[in-house]
């Protein structure tokens, strides 16, 4: 299925107006269940900062949560048993940044948000932005725990490696925000698939796959297998099919059938799942396999919503 954009099709888009329900806002997302985080990044909004301090200060609830295993400290490492972390952060003004590839710093989100605030660039890898942390503050810590240790040694007797579907401890946090203003923020932070190839970077800390903001329109965040979000641009497009008019459920439906029906797709045997918000506030989530889920705080309600997904069976 193609975008099909036009020259009419853009001027329509162009002319569309968004009328806030500020009664409704603010709103959090994140994928997964993850209610710590998200309850964090709505009482930093509730205390009148903005969606970036909110998706900050939310992804680094689930960065120090040690018996998480997916971001942060505890992440599980990769076949060498170095934990390397990955994360991206993107304001409503669509400045952004991002970290591949870090060691030794918990809260890559943190670090990712002064690589957009104080560089002149997006992106800084492995050493380079170890070292920059290190010049902002940042503290060096092992962030390999006994219990991923132990995991990391049980794999070895067997080095099998494939994709995990559904092991949320295995995942991404993605996070999006709409404050009370309408300014929308969004943020990505992980350790990456388990036992992954040293040096191997996904869809997480990639503007545009992982994740993608614009303040107009919407955002959306990607989690599960990240190769197959980085060939199809994931986030990118749903945004896009929110400016041409779609909800943010539908686009994230197109989304995933972006993945499913490219040729000798072997998508059976992966989990892909987008989670999206819109400039009115309204959420959508959808899978390829069953069994993901987002968090939604909204209106004092804190809750995990089953994902719809393509194969139901």
């Amino acid at each position: 299925m193609g975008l099909g954009i036009t020259n009419n099709a853009l001027s329509n888009v162009q002319k569309q107006k968004v009328n806030l329900n500020r009664d409704a806002l603010p709103v959090v997302i994140a994928t997964w269940d993850v209610k710590n985080a998200t309850k964090k990044a709505w009482e930093t909004m509730e205390n009148h900062e903005s969606s970036l301090d909110a998706i900050e200060k939310g992804c680094m609830i689930e960065e120090a949560n040690e018996k998480g295993q997916s971001v942060g400290k505890g992440g599980l490492p990769d076949r060498d048993g170095n934990v390397t972390l990955d994360a991206c952060i993107m304001n409503s003004k669509g400045d952004c940044g991002s970290v591949v590839f870090l060691k030794n710093i918990k809260h890559a989100i943190s670090l990712a948000r002064k690589v957009m605030e104080d560089t002149p660039h997006v992106m800084l890898s492995g050493i380079g932005a170890e070292e920059f942390g290190y010049s902002m503050g940042f503290i060096k810590e092992d962030l390999l725990t006994e219990a991923s240790k132990k995991a990391w040694n049980k794999w070895k007797k067997t080095s099998k490696y494939e994709p995990i579907i559904n092991i949320e401890n295995h995942d991404t946090i993605g996070m999006l925000a709409i404050d009370s203003s309408g300014n929308i923020s969004g943020g990505c932070t992980t350790s990456g698939l388990a036992y992954k190839m040293h040096g191997r970077v996904g869809d997480s800390p990639i503007i545009g796959s992982g994740l993608y903001v614009d303040n107009g329109i919407g955002g959306a965040v990607a989690t599960g297998l990240g190769e197959e979000v980085v060939k199809t641009v994931g986030s990118f497009l749903i945004v896009e099919l929110m400016r041409q008019g779609y909800s943010p459920q539908k686009a994230c439906e197109i989304a995933i059938k972006r993945i499913v029906y490219k040729p000798n797709s072997n998508y059976k045997n992966f989990q892909v799942g987008y989670i999206a918000l819109n400039k009115n506030g309204d959420v959508g989530c959808y899978s390829i396999q069953k069994g993901f889920s987002m968090t939604k705080y909204q209106s004092n309600k804190n809750v995990n919503i089953k994902s719809d997904s393509y194969i139901i069976s």
